[in-house]
């Protein structure tokens, strides 16, 4: 069943945790979203915190769009927007269709190396600029709902310096799909 854009009406945290398990195609290629991160307007990793920019300006605007942006002027990196200022970074997916696409776009085959960290997804998909501010809910995106309830583990985002302590990353538990290993239990 397709994800609708009010899906997306709500706090990133949220439709962060609830978008594993989920699956995402671009032109038919993709696959489950294993791992994702939140951001929201008072927190100072998020783009959105200091306001509006030409870079962010659809993170301000309706919910149910794409957020591209260049990551260090290399990757591109997709997000999707959710209330206002607040969006979600897709970071991993577990490829599962137009794997040969996936394959030739990245340069090496290997399953679990294709989409895992978002400039890797963002390149087995084929995303680039052109994709920003377009509708989640119609072509080139696909987004059904997940199948089945996957365990979900929270941890750290990665690669950032403020806020480094909110848990609002979300993997499926157990994934090896992910663009980093969950960080081991430790005991007391």
């Amino acid at each position: 069943m397709p994800l609708d854009r009010d899906f997306f009406d709500r706090d990133a945290v949220c439709v962060a945790a609830d978008l594993i398990g989920t699956t995402l195609l671009v032109n038919g290629v993709g696959g489950r979203i294993v791992e994702t991160e939140a951001y929201t307007p008072d927190d100072p990793a998020s783009h959105s915190f200091k306001g509006p920019t030409p870079r962010n300006r659809v993170m301000f605007g309706p919910h149910g769009h794409a957020y591209v942006y260049r990551c260090y002027g290399i990757h591109w990196c997709l997000n999707f927007v959710c209330r206002p200022a607040h969006a979600v970074l897709i970071r991993a997916i577990q490829p599962m269709a137009g794997l040969d696409a996936m394959a030739h776009r990245r340069g090496l085959s290997q399953p679990r190396l294709l989409c895992a960290g978002p400039g890797r997804l963002a390149q087995a998909l084929g995303i680039d600029g052109s994709f920003d501010s377009l509708s989640l809910d119609q072509p080139p995106f696909r987004l059904e709902r997940a199948e089945d309830t996957l365990p979900i583990t929270a941890s750290t985002r990665i690669g950032i310096s403020k806020a480094r302590e909110r848990e609002w990353r979300f993997c499926h538990t157990g994934s090896r799909f992910l663009s980093k290993p969950l960080p081991r239990a430790t005991s007391s």
